[in-house]
């Protein structure tokens, strides 16, 4: 049986349980899911939102080959993506990747290796709405995230 790849980006907001039982219904070849839910935070009370856009087309295509990567590599049964876009204020959701497996260990690491990759590999760009009513700039990425992929190897 070929894995179940779900990927989603989208404006709304998502919710975790619904999505975990999408992917787990019924499914009793799953013995573990793992979730990662990423959350907007508020910086210290200065970030009021954060703007978050994306290449259309090309977000999804590259969050399905980091998907379907992480399947073939971990045997996974099951992975989800959905990561929203426009405007989030803290404490929304962001990002959630779900990752279901026969066992515990190929879950944690086909849901570490999706988050890793997604971070790093998927086009989207996140521009800061401070509290004082002014625009920050575009966030950088991070040497930690780059560290965080390398350490899976090459990207394929």
């Amino acid at each position: 049986m070929n894995a179940p790849v779900t990927v989603r980006v989208q404006r709304e907001d998502f919710d975790l349980n619904v999505e975990v039982a999408k992917l787990s219904s019924g499914r009793a070849d799953i013995g573990a899911v793992v979730t990662f839910s990423g959350l907007c935070r508020d910086e210290a009370g200065t970030l009021a939102a954060l703007e978050l856009e994306h290449y259309p087309g090309m977000a999804e295509a590259q969050i399905k080959r980091i998907c379907h990567e992480a399947v073939e590599r971990f045997s996974l049964q099951a992975a989800t993506a959905i990561h929203r876009y426009g405007r989030v204020a803290p404490g929304d959701n962001i990002v959630l990747v779900i990752a279901a497996s026969r066992h515990r260990q190929a879950a944690f690491d086909g849901a570490s290796f999706i988050m890793d990759f997604l971070k790093t590999s998927a086009p989207f760009w996140k521009k800061e709405h401070l509290g004082d009513g002014t625009t920050g700039g575009w966030v950088s990425a991070k040497d930690a995230d780059d560290r965080a992929q390398e350490r899976w190897g090459a990207d394929k």
